[in-house]
């Protein structure tokens, strides 16, 4: 039942061509952490923190239930893909943006974080702990370009040092840019 709710929720973004690469597609793992909501105090913090703008395309990774996204699109003007692995995440966040009304500038994706293209994104949001923040560290480093804003709540990238942290009601929001490229 869930991968038809996953195609008909496909279908309903629009994604229709890609149904059948959905159905040949191996079945992805179970979630690496439990959904715990980014409270909205600190959802406004994150993307004031990444100076988000309607030139924007901001990735949720992890999105949970898309308010991170929902907020990026109604306030700021910004276009949002949240990608998620969990089929009742995925499911939530799809319903979420429609009440939102802002379907026609976010799109949720199910699938893994660590495989997604996240090319285009422009900022990048994160609640994940810091274990999975640095495997998505080489990833973020060489699949972004350079000046994409990196904002994560609560947890750190290691000896990656941010380039701005802010206290929020006792948890730190942290704010990371995409170097240049060496050469």
């Amino acid at each position: 039942m869930q991968r038809r709710q996953f195609l008909v929720g496909l279908g309903a973004l629009g994604v229709s061509g890609l149904v059948g690469a959905a159905e040949q597609a191996a079945p992805l793992r179970g979630p690496d952490v439990i959904f715990v909501p980014t409270p909205s105090e600190i959802v406004d913090t994150m993307l004031k923190m990444a100076a988000v703008t309607k030139k924007d395309t901001v990735y949720d990774l992890g999105c949970g239930d898309g308010r991170i996204i929902i907020t990026a699109a109604q306030k700021y003007g910004a276009r949002g893909v949240g990608i998620d692995i969990d089929p009742e995440r995925v499911q939530e966040a799809t319903a979420n943006v429609r009440k939102a009304g802002v379907a026609d500038r976010v799109k949720i994706i199910r699938g893994d974080l660590f495989e997604a293209d996240i090319s285009p994104a422009t900022v990048v949001t994160l609640y994940l702990l810091t274990e999975l923040n640095l495997k998505l560290r080489p990833k973020l480093l060489r699949d972004l370009s350079p000046g994409t804003r990196v904002v994560s709540h609560a947890f750190a990238m290691g000896d990656w040092k941010p380039e701005r942290t802010t206290d929020v009601s006792g948890t730190t929001v942290y704010l990371w840019r995409i170097p240049p490229r060496q050469a």
